[in-house]
């Protein structure tokens, strides 16, 4: 364990000053303010009476389903539509892991379910949840049975996209990664910035008070707080290498959030992004620990930033390097990164803004984006003009620039 002297001006000016739109990106420290004393460990390890009270294995166990989901996605020869939103709604022994099989969880349980943004709107949980379900049914039912056609516009089938091998829809989205994308929204973003890093459940029931006085959740070794901030934490780092000290391996652990925090990192525009949100995390949960609640708070409104801008920095990506692709007239490598900004795009509603506690795009600005993408014949028909106001419009509502996250 070290001692770390924080500054109370420092974490709350990060908010505002980290991942600035200064050309090297760099994590700002305002300077010094007065002293909180928490005792942070050297990595996101945390025990009682010699035994660990870190555990997220629901969120590793969703993140494992949600891969063999998109892998299974791609396979043309057994996959059924049945067979997928088993997968799904994890129904009928779908897995091969049976581990996967005998677990209660499932992807879709969690699809847009977090207390803050759907526990009064159920409707609109429904309707997302369902979502997810029609692009995999559509993966089926119309990509599936033109594998041998030649895409053109209007017409679903094969597209070359340099040695791969794309498979679109009529209008050119690949649904499997309008799948992957949107979930990293749906499900890892929305369930760590909306459920578990929010006060009414971190705070629910007698969670301070227990808190407060180390009474444990039966049968475990951690409170209840503690549990819903590690639950947070796994949505990140999940299936991580060194689950406790993940950033090693960052971007090469899983196919959804750890992956795109790597890919937001390696952009020298952004570097030190990574550490500033597995510090975070570690900090709020030794702030737990410490029973600092102001801290722990302040360290999800960074986290909210952060992560959310993950969401935004690859959008605007995927949407500029879509544009160089339609001008080089390399529409299979066009089309592959625009359907991975579709899905980003549509995550755009998951995640949360700490000025305003509110998504950076609403559902209905996300729907105006889509329906720009998908209009007409869709990618065939977008025009480069049409990727940079997009990318113009969302990177506007960050602190970046177009030019910094379009970059590779």
């Amino acid at each position: 364990m070290k001692k770390i002297i924080l500054s109370t001006l420092a974490i709350a000016t990060l908010i505002f000053t980290s991942c600035s739109d200064d050309d090297d990106g760099v994590i700002v420290d305002p300077g010094p303010g007065p002293e909180l004393n928490i005792e942070v460990p050297t990595t996101y390890s945390f025990e009682r009476d010699g035994e660990s009270t870190v555990s997220f294995s629901g969120q590793t166990t969703r993140i494992l389903m949600g891969e063999a989901l998109i892998s299974s996605m791609q396979d043309f020869d057994t996959a059924t539509e049945q067979s997928l939103l088993d997968m799904y709604a994890n129904e009928n022994t779908p897995f091969e892991d049976e581990d996967l099989n005998a677990s209660s969880k499932s992807v879709r349980g969690k699809v847009a379910a977090s207390q803050d943004y759907f526990s009064t709107n159920s409707a609109a949980s429904a309707t997302i949840k369902q979502y997810f379900a029609d692009l995999i049914s559509a993966q089926v039912n119309e990509v599936f049975p033109a594998q041998t056609t030649e895409a053109t516009a209007g017409v679903a089938g094969q597209i070359a996209d340099g040695n791969s091998t794309r498979y679109i829809n009529d209008k050119g989205l690949e649904y499997n990664q309008a799948v992957t994308k949107g979930l990293i929204g749906a499900l890892m973003i929305d369930q760590a910035l909306n459920n578990y890093l929010g006060t009414a459940v971190l705070d629910a029931g007698t969670n301070i008070e227990d808190n407060d006085n180390d009474i444990v959740v039966d049968g475990e070794a951690y409170t209840d707080m503690e549990h819903k901030w590690d639950e947070a934490y796994g949505y990140a780092y999940g299936t991580a290498f060194d689950l406790a000290d993940p950033n090693p391996t960052i971007g090469e652990d899983d196919s959804f959030l750890n992956k795109y925090i790597g890919r937001v990192e390696g952009d020298s525009d952004f570097a030190g992004i990574a550490a500033a949100i597995f510090d975070a995390f570690k900090l709020g949960r030794a702030a737990i620990v410490a029973k600092n609640y102001t801290v722990r708070d302040e360290q999800a409104t960074i986290l909210r930033e952060l992560l959310s801008q993950v969401i935004g920095v690859r959008a605007v990506y995927y949407l500029q390097q879509g544009k160089n692709g339609i001008e080089a007239n390399d529409l299979g490598g066009a089309f592959h990164d625009l359907s991975e900004g579709f899905g980003f795009i549509y995550s755009l509603q998951f995640t949360r803004n700490p000025l305003t506690n509110q998504p950076y795009f609403s559902a209905d600005e996300v729907q105006e984006f889509i329906d720009q993408l998908t209009s007409g014949n869709g990618f065939w028909d977008v025009t480069p003009e049409t990727l940079d106001t997009l990318s113009s419009t969302i990177s506007e509502r960050f602190t970046f620039t177009v030019a910094q996250a379009g970059s590779i």
